[in-house]
């Protein structure tokens, strides 16, 4: 049995869905979702739904019995997320699950990163707690400058102060792939695996590529760390939230996202999706 939390989500449902196309019986999937409503059409396609939370033991103490093989997809609770994938975990070494794949952050242990800390501390947890593991380090979303894209179509301008920093960005598609490659692998090897796409990119490079792609000149304007607060706070993001990205961005500057491996293309057995390809599709529509 192969059981995928954050099932709903965005790439839990990719994974559950890949797992299907890739022959598994939906009989031996098991969709675990806070609300079963949303995964409707996997139970249609013959999936296992089981509600379960991340902040209740309980509750996936129940949601993963029988399971053999198990995806964690990181949850979404900024700062509380190390208790609820501990309570995970040790529901799964209960449930005698034989392998957990989880979704981590890009060099999660040596990393400027904000979002990092809580994904290194998951990492040492999983060795605390004694389950054979799989580590994904995934790398950006190319859908992360979904917006990025469409503005700089329409302003000609990409701004950002990651200045000539590397992103080595991939699908969400790509990234379901590789962990359905994991979860279906006759024998996965215990580890950890950083993941991204093929060609890293600056924003200079994705303004670009943008240019390429609308016939118009797109350039990337890099600002300082308080022009880009004060350009998102304009844009009517709160604080809080404008100093995280800027954080981000500064952390791309230093390299974080600059990972150098190809690792996900070949698990997945072909390259990851192109950079020019994405932006297409996105303008489409």
């Amino acid at each position: 049995m192969i059981t995928v939390t954050g099932a709903s989500g965005q790439l839990g449902r990719l994974v559950v869905t890949g797992l299907l196309d890739a022959g598994v019986p939906a009989g031996e999937v098991v969709a675990v979702v806070r609300t079963p409503e949303k995964a409707a059409d996997l139970a249609a396609r013959g999936v296992q739904v089981r509600q379960a939370e991340y902040g209740d033991p309980a509750s996936l103490q129940t949601a993963l019995q029988g399971t053999d093989r198990l995806l964690l997809v990181s949850g979404s609770e900024v700062g509380q997320r190390v208790t609820q994938h501990g309570n995970v975990l040790r529901a799964a070494r209960a449930a005698g699950v034989e392998l957990v794949v989880y979704t981590s952050a890009p060099k999660a242990d040596d990393t400027s990163l904000p979002l990092a800390p809580e994904h290194a501390a998951t990492e040492r947890l999983i060795a605390e707690v004694g389950v054979p593991a799989v580590v994904l380090r995934n790398n950006w979303y190319l859908e992360n400058y979904d917006q990025q894209i469409r503005t700089a179509a329409e302003t000609g301008e990409v701004a950002g102060s990651s200045g000539a920093g590397r992103i080595a960005a991939a699908t969400r598609a790509d990234f379901a792939a590789g962990a359905v490659a994991v979860l279906t692998a006759a024998a996965p090897r215990p580890g950890v695996l950083e993941l991204g796409g093929d060609q890293a990119f600056t924003l200079a490079d994705l303004a670009g590529v943008v240019a390429a792609q609308t016939g118009r000149d797109v350039t990337y304007r890099d600002l300082t760390a308080e022009e880009h607060v004060q350009s998102l706070l304009g844009q009517g993001l709160p604080q809080e939230t404008a100093e995280f990205i800027v954080g981000l961005d500064r952390s791309i500057a230093q390299g974080a996202l600059d990972t150098g491996s190809t690792a996900l293309s070949e698990l997945i057995g072909r390259p990851t999706t192109p950079l020019a390809e994405h932006v297409r599709t996105v303008l489409a529509g």
